[in-house]
């Protein structure tokens, strides 16, 4: 009999802890139940120093709550032939989708690279020419600081490895951002439909 109650309590005890991880068991992994998180309680992003391809400088908080449009908002460095390349791919379709259905007074694109040693302006000017990037909806940019780099991944959960031949190795996602600086949204790779109808969708609702 003893021997059955400590099973049955083991497996209490066991449902509780999934149910506790999994957000009541509506996710079953720890990045899901991030994302879930996320679109319950959006949380406020640092006010991190950005330089663009222009050279100009401003915070992150600062330019969102200026341009007032929905940012997606991707992380990237200039150099990088695989993930950066998917990213770059879906950034032009985007932006072609967002022009297409005049959608750019309302959602606009930032990718942010976090390699500011080499991603120098003139560096994000030359990747921003080769992916036809639309200057007034697709902007590109890094850290003002390299020192607050961290504090900016961490925020997104961006994790960037050396990869040992001067390269890094990096998830990837679209992250949604508000004109008031808080991540409402984390969408994969492939996405790109959902993540545009959604910012579409509250950009909509801000304006009324």
């Amino acid at each position: 009999m003893r021997t059955v109650i400590a099973c049955m309590l083991i497996v209490v005890l066991g449902v509780a802890a999934f149910a506790q991880v999994s957000a009541g068991f509506r996710v079953v992994t720890s990045e899901a139940a991030r994302r879930l998180a996320v679109r319950e309680q959006p949380p406020l992003m640092p006010d991190v120093g950005l330089v663009d391809a222009r050279s100009t400088g401003d915070s992150l908080r600062a330019d969102l709550a200026a341009d007032g449009r929905i940012a997606l908002v991707d992380f990237i460095y200039t150099r990088c032939e695989s993930v950066c390349r998917v990213l770059g791919n879906e950034f032009q379709q985007l932006q072609q989708a967002i022009l297409e259905q005049g959608l750019q007074e309302r959602v606009r694109l930032i990718s942010i690279s976090f390699d500011p040693t080499h991603d120098t302006p003139d560096a994000l000017a030359r990747y921003a020419r080769q992916m036809q990037a639309d200057p007034a909806v697709w902007r590109m940019a890094t850290v003002a600081d390299a020192r607050e780099l961290r504090r900016l991944l961490d925020a997104f959960g961006v994790v960037v490895v050396p990869d040992g031949m001067g390269g890094f190795v990096h998830n990837a996602a679209i992250h949604t951002l508000g004109a008031d600086g808080r991540l409402t949204r984390i969408d994969d790779l492939g996405a790109i439909r959902s993540a545009l109808r959604a910012a579409a969708a509250r950009s909509g609702e801000r304006a009324q």
